[in-house]
């Protein structure tokens, strides 16, 4: 009887664990992806390539981008991205971002040099106020182009 008592307690809260298996940030970093700037539709391209491993853990550590309903998406009317010429060398995929013809296709999108500063994207309401601000320095230049092409308004 003793055992039933202790077992009991035991194997539901590994059920309830192995349900709500939401992964922490720390979680997510020690699998390599970054939960602050992971967008969920980045995970499907892995199907694509038959990773459905890394999907799955893809998944638990995206950020929802509403990707499947385009009438629910948030988008933003202006952005602009910061970052300092300085820090280029540290930051190559931004760079390359930025001297390609990319930022030419957002016209809503400014580029802003800010000394010292770590690459961002501040998106901006209709009413010309910061709204959100992101941090990219982790991402590459198809991130940047996604996201831009995903939540900036078409003018």
């Amino acid at each position: 009887m003793y055992v039933h008592a202790v077992m009991y307690p035991l194997i539901f809260g590994l059920l309830l664990n192995t349900i709500a298996a939401d992964f922490s940030a720390e979680d997510c970093k020690l699998l390599g992806y970054n939960k602050a700037n992971l967008l969920c539709s980045t995970c499907e391209k892995l199907v694509t390539y038959n990773l459905h491993d890394m999907y799955d853990k893809c998944k638990e550590c995206c950020l929802k981008d509403d990707d499947d309903d385009a009438l629910g998406q948030k988008r933003y009317p202006k952005a602009v991205l910061e970052v300092c010429t300085c820090k280029f060398g540290a930051y190559p995929q931004i760079q390359a971002f930025i001297k390609s013809d990319r930022p030419s296709k957002y016209k809503n999108l400014q580029i802003k040099y800010v000394r010292g500063l770590d690459p961002i994207i501040k998106l901006f309401d209709s009413d010309n106020k910061v709204e959100d601000i992101l941090d990219i320095h982790k991402w590459d230049t198809d991130s940047v182009d996604e996201f831009l092409a995903t939540h900036l308004s078409i003018d």
